[in-house]
């Protein structure tokens, strides 16, 4: 088995959490590097492109978190064998990804200006990307976005609708989901009943 050793951010979510949570579901070992806000400035500089998460695959770095995550999926036997499958999975974590990148252009804004973009993000992308997920859910029996069984498609939809509920997110309605696409709610806690993810949640370590 390959040493693996993830980095990012110190919280519950972001780019790193749906691999994170593939190795648990996975049981998958895995080396969970987690570093402060504070201590990104020296991290980044180890970084060829200056940004987290990376994965050290016996001590030998990759970058891009679609790609982390896509790998941590096929471990933990969560990403599809099936050609079709695999491409719808790959389709829901390209758009998660798009409107991930709409939405962390904000950060670092401030005031009126936050406001403003956040506002525009609610009325335009966040609920256009929601309810064409929710569409997709639908499409594909209601229940998973592919293959007809959890996938990494489910997590990261799962990490990013938990993150819009979260409350913490200025300016985007806690609630937003709940008006836009109720059904990624529904998936969100079927996702969270998982007992793996259930019990990655409900550790303080975790």
């Amino acid at each position: 088995m390959s040493q693996l050793k993830l980095r990012y951010f110190d919280f519950h979510g972001g780019r790193a959490e749906p691999a994170r949570l593939a190795f648990h579901i996975g049981g998958i070992a895995f080396e969970d590097d987690r570093f402060a806000f504070s201590e990104f400035a020296e991290v980044r500089k180890s970084t060829p492109f200056g940004q987290v998460p990376t994965l050290e695959v016996d001590g030998v770095q990759v970058t891009q978190s679609d790609a982390i995550t896509r790998y941590a999926g096929k471990l933990a036997g969560l990403y599809p064998t099936d050609p079709y499958q695999a491409l719808l999975c790959d389709e829901v974590l390209a758009a998660v990804e798009d409107v991930t990148i709409k939405l962390s252009a904000t950060f670092g804004l401030t005031g009126e200006a936050l406001k403003e973009a956040r506002l525009a993000l609610v009325k335009g992308p966040l609920s256009t990307y929601l309810r064409w997920m929710q569409a997709q859910l639908q499409a594909h029996g209601g229940e998973y976005f592919a293959d007809q069984r959890l996938t990494v498609a489910d997590l990261k939809v799962f990490v990013h609708v938990r993150g819009l509920n979260s409350g913490n997110l200025d300016h985007v309605p806690n609630d937003l989901v709940a008006s836009v696409a109720p059904l990624l709610n529904a998936h969100m806690q079927r996702v969270a009943a998982t007992p793996s993810i259930a019990r990655y949640y409900g550790s303080p370590a975790a």
